[in-house]
């Protein structure tokens, strides 16, 4: 059985959509990049040779077609995300970035919890030496950061969108240099 054949007609209603549109279907959907353990959640018997080549032969096609879309890596799984030349179409029908500027303050405290996620309130309080809640909440509030749930207590952690406004990939883009030690 070839797995990236394109179905027959006759037997779409008979047989399972092939291994390939699953996996499209899958990214369709969005939310957290599609990783190998999600992706077999749903395809049983999946091997990581499968989704590669899945991936590999749907992002084939979408160059051949000239889609403005492409499959793309992203904290260890896969997502859809639009080509470079297309994301100015995204801006304007979502209206654009608006640009926003961090105090100084924001700014510190922000690499302070990128830098050592999770981290509490008073952790960074202590390391800020002064109280952080409003800063904290403001970072909340522009998607910058999320609440978590601690063992005891509520922690921060960066989001997705921090990810993306700072064009990272995943937190090991972080710049390391030897001053992080003084954080």
């Amino acid at each position: 059985m070839d797995l990236f054949a394109p179905p027959d007609p006759n037997e779409a209603a008979l047989s399972p959509p092939p291994l390939m549109r699953i996996v499209e279907a899958l990214l369709f959907v969005g939310g957290e990049p599609l990783t190998l353990e999600r992706a077999a959640e749903h395809i049983r018997g999946l091997t990581s040779e499968q989704l590669i080549q899945a991936v590999a032969t749907l992002n084939r096609d979408y160059r051949l077609q000239g889609r403005p879309y492409r499959i793309q890596v992203r904290d260890q799984g896969y997502e859809l995300a639009l080509r470079p030349r297309f994301r100015v179409i995204l801006e304007r029908f979502q209206g654009g970035t608006r640009e926003a500027r961090l105090s100084p303050v924001a700014l510190d405290t922000l690499a302070l919890v990128a830098y050592r996620q999770p981290v509490t309130r008073q952790e960074v309080d202590s390391l800020r030496g002064g109280d952080s809640q409003a800063i904290l909440r403001q970072l909340v509030r522009l998607g910058l950061i999320a609440v978590q749930r601690g063992r005891e207590e509520a922690v921060y952690g960066t989001t997705a969108r921090f990810l993306k406004l700072f064009g990272l990939r995943s937190l090991d883009d972080l710049p390391r240099t030897q001053d992080l030690g003084k954080l």
